[in-house]
């Protein structure tokens, strides 16, 4: 893996388009789909945030429900880590721990396997968008929880 260069860089900005007031007026929503369908910008994505885990000694990949997903598991196959899904509560079978958090109207609670994290492991979490925040806190939260490092 080599470090992401200004090439790099630029053929990922050149894969993200921006879509005016969507979901609603006022947002510019990133649009990833067209960086997803092209192999090479998916590859080289991949490869970077592999070498971001690489570098900072990270033992596995937790990725955000549901889009998260998509970048996190071929990050963690890159870098030879293991994946963890964060999901929405009820999604996950067997024992789980979970975190509930605030959103603009209302609440929503996220869960992990129990048995999925350990005190020394150190997390690199992955999702496709940062909106407010709150899901990416209240993973953090969870992780932290769970007794790993992130």
């Amino acid at each position: 893996m080599t470090s992401t260069t200004e090439s790099t860089r630029e053929l990922l900005l050149s894969r993200i388009r921006d879509v005016a007031d969507y979901p609603k007026p006022g947002v510019v929503f990133k649009d990833i789909t067209p960086l997803l369908a092209d192999p090479a910008a998916f590859a080289a994505l991949t490869d970077a945030l592999a070498e971001l885990c690489v570098r900072h000694g990270a033992t596995k990949i937790v990725g955000l429900e549901a889009r998260g997903f998509i970048l996190a598991a071929p990050v963690a196959v890159r870098a030879g880590i293991g994946f963890v899904p964060v999901r929405k509560a009820g999604k996950l079978p067997g024992a789980t721990l979970s975190q509930s958090y605030e959103l603009e109207y209302g609440s929503a609670e996220i869960e992990i396997h129990a048995e999925d994290l350990e005190a020394e492991d150190r997390i690199m979490v992955i999702d496709d968008v940062l909106a407010t925040g709150g899901t990416a806190e209240a993973s953090l939260e969870l992780i932290r929880r769970a007794g790993a490092q992130v």
